[in-house]
């Protein structure tokens, strides 16, 4: 039933895919595209809902005593790189491969999630309900995207992540904690040797951040990393400065939070450190989650990711998993073969239907 059903379906979404990719959608530029979206719901009869430029559906069924299957992928796109030789806006098919920006992150995902919505969408005896969303903002994990309407897609049970992860199952993610640290320092003038260089004690910090090993690590996503990847210092060169900032970009695992690891920090560095954000936080489901047993039954991969996704903005479990590669995101004459689509789209419903018989069985 589902070779049968979704070879159509493949072909639909296909198509949807190259009008979607005609249309340029840049994080926070996402309306027009946003529209399109809208307007295929409403071609179908699908009651769609719209919340800036985020667009989602329910299943025809939905009942509110039933838990809920949150399908999500993001329609937004970086803006095309220097080394496109293509049209980033013009869908060609050459030699199976769909060229077009967007098309591999996370454009197959997404249509192939709101084809595997359209095949239970009519189904009046599903054990539980079934939204789609479509969202915007996740390439800038952007406040105005997922985030800005958890509430209203109400009480979600599990969801499940769109994006090109070659259809293995991210079970795990690595926060974001990037920091500004400023090590203090007394200005004097270099030729009298005065004052208190502020880069040599921002040396010794940045030494600490270079060698220190967090203890607690984790099964899918390894130890903590920590780089200084920016450092600024002085004005002049006879001047010795009293202040060099560095920022630190750190990679969490799901067994720190924000908070142990800032304490941390602070308890180990003399430099002044101050967070610019703790949105993006580390994520992981359980490994005896039914989608995860489900997983396991149908041989998916399971793994560690560690790029970040709109997971990241979920207060519920949640795991990644999509057609397409994402070695191929955000590079020149970005693509994702057309049969990928297609093997998206039965993965997911073998996917979930694998959950949904192991529900029933767990509820009788």
């Amino acid at each position: 039933m589902v070779q049968s059903s979704t070879y159509d379906q493949a072909k639909a979404m296909v198509s949807l895919l190259r009008a979607l990719i005609m249309v340029p959608s840049y994080s926070r530029e996402e309306t027009l595209r946003a529209d399109k979206l809208e307007f295929f719901f409403k071609e179908k009869n699908i009651q769609a809902l719209r919340k800036g430029n985020n667009i989602w559906v329910k299943n025809e069924y939905f009942s509110d005593s039933k838990p809920t299957i949150l399908l999500n992928s993001h329609h937004d796109t970086v803006k095309p790189n220097k080394g496109y030789t293509r049209d980033p806006f013009s869908p060609s098919i050459e030699d199976g491969k769909l060229y077009g920006l967007g098309s591999n992150d996370a454009g197959g995902a997404l249509v192939s999630l709101l084809g595997t919505f359209i095949h239970f969408y009519p189904e009046n005896d599903l054990p539980c309900n079934i939204i789609f969303a479509a969202t915007a903002e996740e390439e800038v994990s952007g406040k105005d995207g997922i985030e800005s309407i958890i509430t209203d897609l109400g009480k979600i049970h599990l969801a499940i992540v769109g994006e090109p992860t070659k259809m293995q199952m991210a079970v795990a993610e690595r926060g974001l904690l990037v920091i500004d640290c400023v090590a203090h320092g007394v200005a004097g003038h270099a030729a009298r040797n005065e004052g208190e260089n502020a880069i040599y004690a921002a040396m010794q910090d940045i030494e600490w951040f270079r060698t220190f090993r967090f203890e607690r690590e984790s099964q899918w996503l390894g130890p903590v990393s920590m780089n200084v990847t920016m450092v600024n210092a002085g004005t002049a060169h006879n001047q010795v400065p009293s202040a060099c900032n560095y920022t630190v970009d750190i990679r969490l695992n799901e067994r720190y939070t924000h908070q142990e690891a800032l304490a941390l920090i602070r308890g180990h560095v003399k430099s002044t450190v101050t967070e610019r954000s703790t949105r993006i936080k580390s994520s992981f489901v359980d490994i005896k989650d039914p989608i995860v047993l489900a997983a396991r039954e149908l041989g998916i991969e399971l793994y560690g990711s560690p790029t970040t996704s709109d997971m990241a903005l979920m207060p519920w479990p949640a795991v990644k998993i999509g057609p397409g590669d994402s070695a191929r995101s955000h590079s020149a004459d970005e693509y994702i073969y057309v049969d990928e689509i297609g093997q998206g789209i039965a993965g997911y419903i073998s996917l979930l239907e694998c959950y949904f018989k192991n529900h029933k069985a767990t509820t009788i």
